[in-house]
């Protein structure tokens, strides 16, 4: 039930994004340079919590336009309405609609839709990973040099040491090919196709990736936060590999170099 509910919410929103990037509709910016917000965004959100509330009416959500609705549920759904606005809202079919679920804390579901490519990606724990309906698994890569790197970079520079721009330029100095989406979510469902070998990000939110680290765990691929402990969503970076290129992964985006 909670997995054809899930569903029903996913295919539901892609179908308004796709129904409305053919029409005009109106852009905003929320806090921060580029950082874009449209009305299609609300009325996906706004589709999504009607599904859920005439299934799940006491189920937890958090979502990315409209934060917190907080219940006394084991259940909390972690939504993102569009992935890849800035995308969305230039017409670039680099997007989608992203939903986890966890209970107790632990990721149990996720399913991330770009109707613009009819690809859903889902996963739930214990039960491997697909696309389509098919099983996806991640690639075999076995050298970091030779592998096919994504990432992303916030609307504000980071500025730390060895910050976004310092790690991507290891790589390209290397002849690494490190590509740029928009949409992390997508990112990471790439990973557990086995399309990218590696995926790394300073700074995301909770609805960039909550779906999409469990699609690639159930893929096979190794997930972790930048310190290379278990990756929780609610803390900002991320490192998503094959598992394979994963140990020297980290270690270029803690300060080393390529090898």
């Amino acid at each position: 039930m909670l997995k054809q509910v899930l569903l029903e919410a996913v295919k539901t929103a892609a179908a308004i994004m796709k129904d409305y990037s053919t029409r005009s509709f109106t852009i905003s910016n929320k806090e921060g340079i580029n950082n874009l917000v449209t009305e299609v965004d609300h009325k996906c959100e706004e589709a999504i919590f009607e599904i859920i509330k005439k299934n799940y009416p006491d189920h937890y959500i958090l979502s990315e336009e409209s934060g917190e609705i907080v219940q006394d549920s084991n259940y909390k759904w972690i939504i993102d309405p569009i992935d890849g606005t800035v995308n969305y809202a230039n017409h670039i079919p680099i997007c989608c609609v992203s939903i986890g679920i966890e209970k107790d804390g632990k990721m149990e579901l996720g399913a991330v839709y770009n109707p613009f490519i009819d690809e859903l990606f889902f996963a739930e724990r214990g039960q491997g990973a697909s696309l389509n309906g098919q099983p996806i698994r991640v690639s075999k890569t076995q050298h970091l040099v030779n592998s096919c790197l994504v990432t992303g970079f916030p609307y504000t520079y980071l500025d730390m040491p060895n910050g976004p721009l310092e790690v991507f330029g290891k790589f390209i100095r290397k002849g690494v090919p490190v590509r740029r989406f928009g949409s992390a979510a997508i990112d990471l469902c790439y990973v557990a196709a086995g399309r990218f070998d590696g995926f790394f990000e300073h700074k995301l939110n909770a609805w960039d990736s909550a779906a999409g680290f469990l699609i690639i765990e159930e893929a096979g691929g190794k997930v972790t936060d930048m310190k290379g402990d278990y990756y929780n969503p609610y803390q900002p970076g991320i490192i998503a590999t094959n598992g394979i290129i994963h140990d020297d992964l980290l270690k270029v985006v803690q300060g080393g170099e390529v090898e």
